[in-house]
């Protein structure tokens, strides 16, 4: 809760209690402000959007470390405040305060994690594109969008079938899109200037972990842990940036998440899963970038150096964890090339600087008829984000408000739990971990 927050952090800084008030209370501001200007309608409230929004028209043009600034003067307390901007890839001086507060507002309630894990949201939009008659297809390559008298038209798959539709969207990179799905021939010269300009975020490892053994004894909880070296965070950003991946015996700033914790059904009794992240220069693979199958010996030892490199960092917390790995999978840029096909392997689209977010992000309806852009580089970056570009687009295709499409179904029910709190489960929960707990016990004695 953002009270328990603010007290939290005035407690631990009292000389600043007053300034962290302040700061985090422009913090919510700036988020209502960002999110009632699209819920702004009609010529009175537009000519008043300045009045309406005015905490967001005074900071929204400063990075946020400017901001923090202005506010504490405590070296860690500031560090505290803007550790969260690797929620948006970018270090504290380039980073836009507007998205940050954003990110910020996201937990101040805390985060919600789906039960089943992120696959849950991806079963969820399934069964509801197959429900209204679509058809998914997996495994299918684009190879080109098809373009006829300057309209988008359909598109050719990799293996030559040619699907023909009235309306096209895509999820990919905009850079992807219009450069290697269209190509230049069909694109405005303002656009193409527009495309060379255009950076995208940084790019990831993520090493997938599985421990046996009993992780609440060393504080592990369902919170996230931003662990960093110290409290420079420009500086451990630029490390990590200039730095070669498998140099040095840990990276100066990582990502730590159990899911096991926050999500209690998915745990067997034993084994706890985390996910430990940590952003790096695509560049650092570059002797395997123009490979065609990069698998080789070379790749592997790269990924087990990096493995041991992020298992450092996590015995810091954890000790001995290394002594406990039942499953250590690393993900990597080359990983996301190959899944989403992103752009350098980026994992946020565009890069969330204040020149590319906002009227100057992509826009759903391109300047090709009947061709619509979604995802991570148009209306914001991470589930959220994403989902909601998706909601913007379809309202343009149907020439319609987002609010007329969210419509409210009274059967359904969004239920929330406290994930370290068994109280608060309902029988079912209880059941349902139970079961699993039992599978795995009979599982190990087959």
């Amino acid at each position: 809760g953002i009270e328990n927050f603010k007290n939290k952090l005035s407690t631990t800084f009292p000389r600043e209690e007053k300034n962290i008030k302040k700061y985090l209370t422009l913090v919510q501001k700036v988020n209502e402000e960002l999110l009632l200007m699209p819920k702004l309608k009609g010529w009175w409230q537009k000519v008043t959007v300045p009045f309406r929004t005015k905490n967001f028209g005074k900071y929204s043009l400063f990075p946020l470390k400017k901001v923090v600034g202005w506010h504490v003067k405590n070296p860690l307390l500031k560090a505290i405040l803007n550790i969260q901007c690797g929620d948006h890839g970018l270090p504290p001086n380039r980073a836009c305060f507007p998205v940050h507060c954003s990110v910020m507002n996201h937990y101040f309630d805390g985060g919600f994690y789906p039960m089943g894990g992120g696959g849950g949201i991806v079963k969820a939009m399934t069964n509801g594109v197959k429900r209204n008659g679509g058809e998914i297809r997996v495994q299918q390559n684009v190879e080109k969008i098809l373009i006829e008298n300057s309209k988008a038209i359909g598109v050719q798959l990799k293996d030559g079938e040619k699907i023909y539709a009235k309306t096209v969207i895509s999820n990919a990179d905009p850079s992807i899109t219009y450069l290697n799905l269209i190509g230049k021939e069909h694109l405005s010269k303002k656009l193409i200037k527009k495309l060379e300009k255009t950076k995208y975020s940084v790019t990831s490892l993520i090493l997938f972990l599985t421990l046996d053994i009993d992780v609440t004894q060393f504080g592990i909880d369902s919170g996230n842990i931003w662990m960093m070296k110290d409290e420079n965070d420009d500086a451990n950003f630029d490390e990590l940036m200039n730095a070669k991946i498998d140099d040095g015996d840990s990276f100066p700033a990582v990502f730590i998440s159990c899911t096991t914790m926050k999500d209690p059904v998915s745990f067997n009794g034993k084994y706890h899963n985390f996910e430990i992240v940590t952003y790096v220069n695509y560049e650092g693979l570059k002797e395997f970038n123009d490979l065609e199958d990069y698998h080789n010996e070379k790749y592997k030892n790269f990924k087990a150096k990096a493995i041991n490199k992020l298992m450092n960092n996590v015995e810091k917390i954890i000790p001995n964890a290394k002594k406990h790995i039942v499953q250590a999978e690393l993900g990597t840029p080359k990983t996301n090339e190959f899944y989403i096909n992103s752009t350098k392997g980026n994992v946020y689209g565009t890069e969330k600087t204040l020149n590319q977010v906002g009227p100057f992000s992509y826009k759903n309806k391109s300047e090709i008829e009947n061709l619509y852009l979604c995802g991570a580089s148009t209306l914001s970056h991470g589930v959220g984000g994403a989902t909601h570009s998706g909601v913007a687009t379809a309202a343009l295709i149907l020439n319609c408000e987002k609010d007329d499409l969210l419509v409210e179904d009274k059967n359904q029910k969004i239920r929330i739990y406290d994930a370290e709190d068994a109280s608060t489960w309902e029988n079912w929960i209880h059941a349902k971990r139970a079961d699993k707990i039992r599978n795995f016990k009979e599982i190990k004695i087959n």
